[in-house]
């Protein structure tokens, strides 16, 4: 893992971890299109991370923080590079962001149907909490 290079994303990386999230992420999102990325790295140049291998794209994991709470998401790594850490350097990072800006506990967004994931989160130390649910309404279409 000497080879790997953990890094803010800047707006010209933008095109290149849309085409990787159709690659290395299970499902799509309503914000994944340039517009909804140009606007988080807008907002918070530091929240999504790259993981950089050989001067390739990795991985990466949305690390947002408003002030009150830690919210993880998109932690995607590419599968020629899993199994190799760079899904467990994108959260340290995460959580050393986290613990910099004041934050108290990382929560994460996990489909359920990815089992895959459930193993890297809890091995991660994260876990499900079944009083919680989330709650969605799609602002636009």
């Amino acid at each position: 893992m000497d080879d790997l290079r953990i890094r803010a994303a800047v707006p010209k990386d933008l095109d290149a971890v849309l085409a990787f999230w159709k690659v290395a992420a299970e499902g799509t999102s309503i914000s994944d299109d340039s517009t909804g990325v140009e606007r988080l790295v807008s907002r918070d140049p530091e929240a999504l991370i790259l993981a950089e291998r050989g001067g390739e794209l990795a991985g990466t994991v949305i690390a947002g923080f408003d002030g009150w709470r830690c919210h993880l998401y998109r932690l995607a790594v590419h599968p020629e590079h899993r199994r190799r850490g760079v899904g467990s350097a994108l959260l340290a990072a995460a959580e050393e962001r986290f613990v910099r800006l004041g934050g108290r506990r990382g929560d994460a967004m996990v489909l359920d149907r990815n089992d895959l994931a459930h193993h890297t989160w809890r091995a991660a130390g994260y876990a499900p909490e079944p009083q919680w649910s989330r709650w969605v309404k799609h602002l636009t279409e």
